[in-house]
């Protein structure tokens, strides 16, 4: 089963849902990003959260979550857009704490106190940005409290992240909940039973259970209508030629520099990891593009 994401409704249309299976994107960023098991888990769990906030994204919309905690993992940073496009990186990769509890990883004491933000770029002047306070450093809690206080949208959140004994991912996806502000006492009652009878989100993944097999727990004995279905991936939109043109951004003394100094320059993408290695004809022909007028405006 490939990584996708789908979004219902259900109670009497009294609930919007999305659940995402991202087993492949958060091993995608683990390779790329050789983290080890704490920040895997962190960080695919931040991929797969900017996926469920990002799936009502339209066009070239982004979506960009920002956990900023004072833990060993520094910060972490997901970027989503509306076709299930997802990117992101954590700090500081190569984190190992001691577990608190048998099985677990100690996400939370690695990310440690700090605040959560939500930027949506629409295509406005400026973009959006909201912010609430860490109240676990496990992002499934932060991410409920910041849609409750943040945004006045009550909101139950699961996410999980599977990591083999090898450092591998082997289950990782997650599940948003919404309950529309008409939604009756009795619907947030039957909710709130099922998802607490439910077993760990990475446990149903790694049992082989889809995200349509995951909401219709969610909505045991309430009907549910499927709305929408996506692929969803680890993928970045840098390139040789956004790098060349993030290097002619430099202006002409600061690329003359690096000119002068290297016969080479190599820049690494933050959010994929991909490197990029410029050599010594290659700085010059930016840098006579420079000197000539010949950077687009």
């Amino acid at each position: 089963m490939g990584d996708y994401l789908i979004k219902v409704v259900g109670a009497r249309q009294e609930v919007r849902a999305f659940a995402a299976v991202t087993t492949e994107a958060a091993e995608e960023a683990r390779r790329r990003h050789g983290t080890w098991p704490v920040a895997t888990a962190a960080l695919g769990r931040t991929l797969t959260a900017a996926l469920l906030l990002g799936a009502n994204l339209k066009g070239e919309y982004i979506l960009t979550v920002r956990v900023l905690g004072d833990g060993p993992l520094g910060g972490i940073v997901a970027t989503a857009g509306a076709l299930g496009e997802v990117r992101g990186y954590v700090q500081e990769p190569h984190v190992d704490l001691p577990a608190d509890q048998p099985s677990k990883l100690p996400v939370g004491k690695a990310v440690g106190k700090g605040f959560i933000y939500v930027t949506r770029d629409l295509g406005l002047k400026e973009p959006f940005t909201g912010s609430a306070r860490l109240v676990s450093g496990e992002i499934a809690e932060d991410l409920a409290n910041y849609l409750t206080v943040s945004e006045q949208f009550p909101s139950a959140v699961s996410l999980g992240v599977r990591v083999s004994p090898e450092g591998r991912v082997t289950a990782a996806g997650g599940i948003m909940v919404n309950l529309m502000p008409d939604a009756s006492e009795e619907t947030a009652s039957r909710l709130e039973a099922n998802l607490k009878a439910m077993p760990p989100i990475s446990t149903l993944i790694e049992e082989g259970k889809s995200p349509e097999d995951i909401l219709a727990m969610v909505f045991q004995g309430m009907d549910m209508e499927i709305l929408s279905k996506m692929p969803v991936a680890f993928r970045c939109k840098c390139g040789r030629e956004r790098v060349g043109e993030l290097l002619l951004s430099l202006g002409e003394d600061e690329l003359e520099k690096i000119y002068l100094a290297d016969e080479a320059t190599t820049v690494t993408c933050h959010f994929c990891g991909e490197a990029y290695t410029f050599d010594r004809s290659e700085l010059g022909r930016l840098l006579e593009q420079l000197k000539t007028g010949g950077k687009e405006e």
